[in-house]
């Protein structure tokens, strides 16, 4: 079987991890914010429950996490689980999951902006909202941009975990296609595509991370 051969039937998966990463990052980042804004709240309760959610999410598997998440409509509420539910539980997992990471990498980055610069936005007239959107979270942004890379691309390799429940993407359908003709070569292929992926992903990190070189901390 020739590689041409190989990437051409591995298309599909393709689309379905690209489509995993694309909309992880679309509900993980913004809910990972939510998230770290409810852990630093002066309410003790509502801090304590965002806590033991990412101590749950970061202490247990990613795998496990997904297998939950797509049988517990039926086994908990008795709910018939469709084909069609499979990605949808994917990507509930996914974004639970790295919400968490990202919550703590965010928690950093506020927590390394030194507590006078509230004061002095204070002082200026600045109100809440203005000292954490034009202040504040620039800083965080520039100090959390090599992390959050990192768990950028460790997304990229985590979408094959989606195989857990059978769900089609590259990692899954090269797995199919491998033993069907007794072959590396469709894992091989799966293993390029992650690589150039991931190059992409680094070198678009690289620019966002130079666009803010004019801000220096």
């Amino acid at each position: 079987m020739s590689l041409v051969t190989v990437f051409t039937q591995l298309m599909g998966g393709m689309g379905i991890t690209v489509a995993i990463f694309l909309l992880t990052l679309l509900f993980s980042m913004p809910l990972g914010m939510l998230v770290v804004l409810l852990r630093m709240s002066a309410n003790k309760v509502v801090s304590a429950i965002m806590m033991v959610y990412i101590s749950i999410m970061r202490g247990t598997p990613l795998m496990l996490q997904i297998i939950v998440i797509y049988f517990a409509p039926y086994y908990v509420f008795h709910i018939n689980i469709s084909s069609s539910y499979r990605f949808i539980a994917v990507i509930i997992a996914f974004s639970l999951n790295y919400a968490a990471y990202f919550a703590e990498i965010y928690r950093s980055g506020f927590k390394s902006v030194p507590h006078g610069q509230y004061e002095a936005a204070n002082v200026l007239g600045y109100n809440r909202s203005q000292t954490f959107f034009h202040i504040i979270l620039p800083q965080v942004i520039k100090r959390v941009l090599p992390p959050v890379t990192n768990e950028v691309i460790t997304l990229v390799k985590d979408t094959s975990l989606a195989f857990a429940i059978a769900t089609a993407e590259m990692f899954t359908i090269a797995k199919q296609i491998s033993a069907k003709e007794a072959s590396l070569m469709p894992l091989m292929a799966a293993g390029l595509f992650y690589y150039i992926f991931n190059a992409l992903v680094a070198w678009g990190c690289a620019w966002i991370e130079k666009k803010y070189d004019y801000y220096r901390i």
